[in-house]
């Protein structure tokens, strides 16, 4: 099995599980409307279409910006497992907070620990690690632009997030904000 299907499988099976595991959610008292949730739903739709879909010619986003060696290839892989697996630790630690959209779950907790007490959205977080991983690997520009929309798809679905959690917990989610960063490790 080559590294592209190793990439690709392992998202497919992230997918899965994403499926699965949605079933067991609690019930939602406060959902995001419809339009606010079609900008981030759309820039993440493109920026997975980008990465994956190679059937649509794109001119110069076709071009390689990584070279095909097989060090960038491994490297790519083993930083999209490493970002899909640290995705699924933050959703299996959320619990039956997890929603697809902005939501204020019945009994909603604020979770603060695991990958929680890393960055406050892991998630997105490993997802966007994981993106990059696959960009690294598949090498072309198009992808790298992927990456980019995915990056802002996920932090406008995140201002979101942080407004609705700041409603529901005040101070609490205030003191969050200030120990912990939002995407990148005390960074960003």
């Amino acid at each position: 099995m080559n590294i592209r299907t190793i990439i690709v499988y392992s998202w497919l099976a992230v997918g899965i599980f994403w499926l699965v595991t949605s079933l067991m959610a609690k019930p939602a008292v406060r959902v995001q409307s419809v339009s606010s949730r079609l900008l981030h739903l759309c820039l993440t739709a493109l920026g997975f279409v980008l990465i994956f879909n190679t059937s649509w010619r794109l001119g110069p986003l076709d071009e390689r910006l990584i070279p095909p060696t097989t060090g960038f290839e491994y490297f790519g892989c083993v930083l999209t497992l490493v970002g899909i697996l640290f995705s699924v630790w933050a959703r299996l630690y959320l619990g039956t907070n997890w929603s697809a959209s902005v939501t204020v779950k019945q009994d909603h907790t604020l979770v603060r620990n695991g990958p929680y007490a890393v960055v406050r959205h892991p998630i997105y977080t490993g997802f966007l690690f994981a993106a990059l991983g696959t960009a690294i690997a598949f090498g072309t520009i198009r992808c790298f632009v992927g990456v980019l929309l995915l990056t802002i798809g996920f932090r406008v679905k995140s201002l979101l997030e942080e407004r609705f959690m700041q409603e529901q917990f005040g101070a609490q989610y205030l003191s969050y904000k200030q120990d912990v960063k939002a995407l990148v490790p005390f960074i960003w």
